[in-house]
């Protein structure tokens, strides 16, 4: 007896299941670059169907870097890879425990299951960038003529990718020229994309840091993505202010003559500065020989449905230089006149507060991710917390089991008040989430 088959009408109204979305990830540790593939392989064995891998590896593959991406498409599959060298990598092993390994081999692959995501990956020549003063379409055409752009699956969304809008995954090579250009231009063309990401970690090989599709690249690469997913950021600048609000009144360039309190009592930076030390507690005053950086305001903001006022949003800038005979400071940052600083200082403590605050506004912003992303600067990490997974573990704290991949950076990208910004100190977090009234989510 023949099988039961249907009806030919039947199987074209017949309801289809909505694809669920998953994340899968692996970390190994082997120093062997292709024992550490087999490691990743025999982690991640069954995740068929996945539309994006993201690929962190340690300085300890650096020479090898070329083979890598070759060995994994191998075995696994994935419509659009991309990722970096790192200093360090975070990732999350078959346990479920998210980890920060520094100055010790390892490789973090992370795959993910987008249905509905509009995906378009690219990769950026940066030796001859667009005019910052001339119109948008030469930016726009360095993210749209990507030869990786593919077409989207039919559970994935058909709507046109609208760079304007979404988010943007951005990877910088060291060695890329102009970098502050590439990130305005960026930001010019795409002024709603939320861009987050890092530079790559250093390496003395003549190849590239960057990982992309089927090899290794120098320049930029990224990925757009919009439809039904995005990436929500969260910069933590690991500091906390110490005195009060000032104003800008006489400056040139990037040199602070004179500032005041609201207008009044106009004196010298470093003047402030002693009036603000004479209130601090000892250890405080030793943390200033070291880790004493300036907050250079940028715009103020409202955090959305969370009933806040109106703050400051200071971008944490490097303090270079005291002029003892006027007591001036030069500050890493053009500077003008009315801008709003305030002195800032760094330490574990601070910086583990900071970012436990802002991943729980975070929390209650959006719905649970599917997955964190984590660039954060070479000086975080054990260097600033005094012992490893500083910052995963706060992330643990507040999203439970969600899984975690990055890399330590060479500098982070992400927006303060607005405006796509070049970091450093920093921990720059990419939340992947669904947005409002999408699929739901799988295993």
């Amino acid at each position: 007896m023949s099988a039961f088959q249907l009806p030919r009408w039947l199987k074209h109204r017949w309801p289809q299941r909505p694809a669920q979305a998953w994340c899968r990830t692996a970390l190994a540790t082997d120093p062997s670059l292709q024992q550490a593939v087999d490691a990743i392989v025999a982690q991640l064995r069954g995740a068929e169907g996945a539309d994006l891998a993201l690929v962190f590896a340690s300085a300890s593959y650096a020479s090898d870097l070329p083979r890598l991406l070759p060995l994994l498409r191998q075995k696994l599959r994935a419509k659009h890879w991309l990722g970096c060298l790192g200093g360090g990598v975070v990732g999350t092993g078959s346990d479920g425990i998210p980890h920060e390994l520094e100055q010790e081999p390892g490789l973090s692959v992370t795959l993910l299951r987008l249905p509905g995501a509009r995906l378009q990956p690219f990769a950026i020549d940066s030796a001859n960038l667009p005019d910052l003063d001339g119109p948008a379409e030469p930016w726009l055409s360095l993210l749209q003529s990507s030869p990786s752009a593919t077409e989207p699956s039919p559970e994935q969304s058909t709507s046109p990718l609208a760079p304007a809008a979404g988010s943007m995954l951005l990877l910088l090579d060291p060695t890329c020229p102009a970098i502050n250009d590439l990130i305005s231009g960026l930001d010019y063309a795409c002024p709603g994309a939320v861009k987050v990401g890092g530079i790559a970690g250093q390496l003395s090989a003549a190849h590239g840091s960057l990982l992309f599709e089927d090899g290794v690249r120098r320049g930029a690469i990224g990925c757009l993505i919009d439809g039904d997913w995005a990436l929500d950021p969260v910069v933590a600048q690991g500091c906390r202010p110490i005195g009060p609000v000032l104003e800008v009144e006489q400056v040139q360039r990037n040199v602070v003559l004179e500032v005041s309190e609201g207008g009044r009592r106009r004196h010298s930076p470093v003047a402030a500065l002693q009036t603000i030390l004479s209130q601090l507690s000892a250890a405080e005053r030793e943390l200033v020989k070291h880790s004493l950086f300036l907050g250079v305001g940028r715009s103020s903001f409202r955090l959305e449905g969370d009933g806040e006022a109106e703050a400051p949003a200071f971008l944490v800038r490097n303090l270079i230089g005291v002029d003892p005979r006027n007591g001036a400071v030069a500050v890493a940052e053009r500077m003008r006149v009315g801008q709003q600083v305030q002195f800032q200082l760094r330490d574990g403590e601070a910086s583990r507060q900071e970012l436990r605050q802002l991943l729980q506004r975070q929390q209650g912003r959006s719905s649970t991710p599917l997955a964190l992303l984590l660039f954060a600067c070479l000086g975080r990490g054990k260097g600033l917390y005094g012992h490893s997974d500083g910052d995963v573990s706060v992330a643990s704290e507040v999203f439970g089991g969600v899984p975690i991949s990055g890399a330590f950076c060479n500098g982070e990208i992400g927006p303060i008040g607005g405006t796509t910004h070049l970091h450093g100190y920093t921990a720059s977090w990419g939340v992947l989430v669904q947005r409002p009234g999408t699929a739901t989510q799988g295993s």
